[in-house]
């Protein structure tokens, strides 16, 4: 099985996540491979702050150990890429990340950026996920407009055809009392019945809980066409 595991927006906790569900597969037995494939501000040789070094790290593989692209110039992909004239081969890309996903039960893609942030000026997230055969998790924090930017998100995996997994809700870093009503309202609005919130943790294998319930989930969603 494939999934992109996307967000609404940046810095909501797709890594974490994407991690906490690699430790709950791999807590039962299945073989997963998560892979980041493009990451940017990587002006260092490939260290834990990483994401697809942590990535790596959560599922124990040996490759990719890292992003499979790794651009140097921070922010957005297409522009990252313009800036260096580091063109991103969209094909030559999802070709390595079938190469790497030959072997894996399960294959976790953590997008970049929300899910139409754009990989070049012609393809996004939702052509790689299409392109795989994946299905989406959409993360989220739990904070004050995680409603509205969830439908969108949602309703452009929909206009995508793209199934949805369902919706990981990340605590929010402080107080917010709109945040104990979001999960209920989503689901309402939307139709899908799975959202569940993870409570905040350093390290993401502390979410067993949680990420149980989403490898609950997994037998009742069809990979795209």
């Amino acid at each position: 099985m494939r999934i992109l595991v996307t967000g609404t927006d940046t810095n909501v906790g797709k890594t974490w996540v994407t991690c906490a569900l690699a430790h709950a597969l791999k807590g039962g037995g299945k073989q997963v491979i998560a892979i980041k494939p493009i990451e940017t501000g990587c002006t260092e040789p490939p260290t834990v702050r990483e994401d697809g070094v942590l990535l790596a790290h959560a599922t124990g593989q040996s490759q990719p150990a890292h992003a499979i692209l790794r651009l140097m110039e921070p922010g957005n992909v297409v522009l990252a890429g313009d800036r260096t004239d580091a063109a991103i081969d969209f094909d030559a890309l999802l070709l390595k990340i079938e190469r790497y996903a030959e072997d894996a039960e399960f294959l976790l893609i953590e997008g970049t950026g929300g899910l139409l942030t754009p990989v070049t000026w012609e393809w996004n997230m939702t052509d790689v996920a299409r392109a795989v055969g994946a299905c989406a998790l959409v993360v989220a924090v739990d904070r004050m407009g995680v409603i509205n930017h969830t439908l969108l998100t949602l309703s452009a995996l929909e206009l995508s055809g793209l199934p949805c997994l369902g919706v990981v809700l990340a605590a929010p870093g402080g107080k917010d009392r709109s945040a104990a009503a979001s999960a209920a309202a989503i689901a309402r609005l939307s139709g899908i019945d799975r959202v569940v919130v993870v409570p905040r943790a350093a390290d993401p294998r502390e979410a067993s809980g949680p990420m149980s319930t989403v490898v609950s989930w997994l037998g009742r969603v069809a990979a795209p066409a």
